[in-house]
């Protein structure tokens, strides 16, 4: 039973000062306070209630309170703690340093063996991020925004309009805890800790709530992160924001977990103009591993007597392309060492050209005699390839 009474001791004592009042309120300072001016107030305080010098028992309790406000600002951890979660995030974080979780059947699977600590995490949030071929072959920082819950900052987590409408619940005596008697068998009786059903466990019972979260605790907001692409990352290329995800006064944020893919080009065919001109860089790329690969129309003239095209590289640079010979429909030209830069241990890609040739929708008969001359007329005769 004293076990009980020591592990549970920290939290009580912190229930007891935020169903009065802030910790912020109760050394008379604002949110906002340097380091000095934390000192400079619990040293106030601490001067008038101090028990050698005032011997008023409400004095006593009122020096415990100030002393127990001015550890937790007072350290950077903490403050930060309970700026962000409020007393709940206290009680968590006190909880955690005792090693007991912060409820009786953890001591006893301690006690028994098994029972280990486990932290108290949210879930985490997956979300898939689009950018342009050209931002993942040249690398890039990217912002997006996602919706996330955070603590108010008006009840900082309280739930409650103001400190004086947080009070201690009734029924348990803020202990979050009622036990019961039940009967085990005739004339044997046994006492059981259950939850309290008035407060749910907090240990607290709010008069009015807060204005600005309706009493929930938290706000939705729309949260900015910027995730760096770097240059030949791979299609599906991970980053993880620690503790970025949806905040709770019952929990630890949970991460934010961001895959990057390349956006598809409408069209298809890689940008390409006589020599001199330019195009769009990234426009008609797609990506095969470390591989690009562009496609190019050629007219029938130039798939038989040769072709000169410049095309706009995804960073940006001009990429001479010629033949003076014939290019067959389909035919695949490789640039090596123009693909996705290197990227950890994968190697420089290279750069595929897919030839695509467009035949005339019709031909005159002048033409059509021209042809004939040069390729000699078509063989009357059907055959049979198959």
């Amino acid at each position: 039973m004293r076990l009980h009474r020591l592990v549970l001791l920290p939290v009580l004592l912190i229930t007891g000062v935020s169903a009065a009042q802030s910790l912020y309120s109760v050394l008379g300072v604002t949110k906002g306070a340097s380091e000095g001016e934390l000192k400079k107030a619990y040293r106030k305080l601490s001067k008038k209630y101090h028990p050698d010098i005032n011997p008023d028992e409400a004095a006593h309790e009122t020096f415990i309170e100030v002393s127990r406000a001015y550890e937790v600002l007072s350290d950077s951890e903490t403050r930060a703690i309970y700026d962000r979660a409020g007393d709940e995030g206290l009680k968590r974080h006190e909880a955690q340093k005792q090693g007991s979780g912060g409820h009786p059947n953890d001591i006893f699977a301690r006690f028994f063996g098994g029972g280990q600590q486990q932290e108290h995490r949210g879930p985490s949030i997956m979300t898939n991020l689009e950018v342009s071929l050209a931002d993942m072959y040249t690398g890039r920082t990217v912002e997006f925004a996602i919706p996330r819950r955070v603590i108010c900052d008006h009840c900082h987590g309280s739930g409650a309009a103001s400190d004086a409408d947080v009070h201690a619940c009734g029924h348990c005596q803020g202990q979050g805890v009622v036990v019961q008697r039940h009967q085990v068998f005739p004339g044997m009786f046994t006492n059981v800790q259950m939850t309290c059903p008035h407060c749910a466990g907090k240990g607290v019972r709010i008069a009015r709530p807060c204005p600005k979260c309706r009493g929930e605790k938290t706000v939705q907001i729309e949260h900015v992160l910027a995730v760096h692409v770097p240059a030949g990352a791979p299609e599906g290329f991970e980053e993880v924001f620690h503790g970025e995800a949806d905040e709770s006064v019952d929990w630890d944020a949970g991460d934010v977990i961001v895959k990057v893919r390349s956006r598809r080009h409408e069209g298809g065919h890689a940008r390409a103009g006589a020599p001199g001109a330019g195009a769009a860089p990234g426009e008609g790329w797609s990506r095969k591993e470390a591989g690009i690969v562009g496609r190019v129309t050629l007219s029938v003239a130039e798939a038989l007597l040769g072709f000169q095209r410049n095309l706009t590289h995804l960073d940006g640079r001009t990429i001479m392309l010629g033949r003076t010979g014939t290019t067959q429909p389909g035919e695949v030209e490789v640039v090596e060492g123009e693909g996705m830069p290197s990227y950890g241990d994968v190697l420089q890609g290279d750069m595929y050209i897919e030839y695509t040739v467009v035949l005339p929708t019709a031909v005159s008969e002048s033409t059509r005699a021209r042809l004939e001359d040069v390729f000699g007329k078509p063989a009357a005769a059907v055959r049979d390839e198959l």
